[in-house]
């Protein structure tokens, strides 16, 4: 059974969807569930959509979940300015590694790529960056 970022139970329960515009990849609407004691969108819930994102990126990348098993494996965050509104997400990886990600998962069965999400609230304004280093490996087949 194929399973979309945005079904997965922790994303669902967010309100995690997909973006309403092609200029982003997710997003998430605004509410008083997401601020925090400012009365800004809490870090919490940039850091969940930021991960939701990468993941969509991979699933994108893969065409399916089948045959690969993800974990993040690190994470680097940097919160510019506070958020206000609905925020949305895009994600994006170097060429250089997709391209040494595709040749190590294929020879090895495993391999390391980082992939770079960016937050944006409704002004627009860039209120995120992360990049999530995501460990992959290839389902053993018995």
């Amino acid at each position: 059974m194929k399973i979309t970022v945005t079904e997965l139970p922790f994303n669902s329960l967010l309100g995690i969807r997909p973006a309403g515009d092609s200029a982003h990849l997710l997003e998430l609407p605004s509410g008083s569930p997401y601020l925090n004691h400012l009365g800004t969108v809490h870090a919490g819930t940039q850091l969940a959509l930021a991960e939701a994102s990468t993941g969509e990126f991979l699933l994108r990348h893969f065409g399916s979940s089948d045959s690969v098993i993800p974990t993040v494996h690190r994470v680097e965050a940097k919160f510019r300015k506070p958020a206000n509104g609905s925020i949305m997400s895009t994600a994006s990886a170097a060429p250089v590694s997709l391209a040494r990600f595709d040749v190590e998962l294929s020879s090895k069965g495993r391999s390391i790529i980082p992939i770079t999400v960016e937050i944006y609230d409704e002004s627009g304004a860039h209120t995120h960056s992360a990049t999530f280093d995501w460990f992959i490996q290839l389902e053993k087949k018995i």
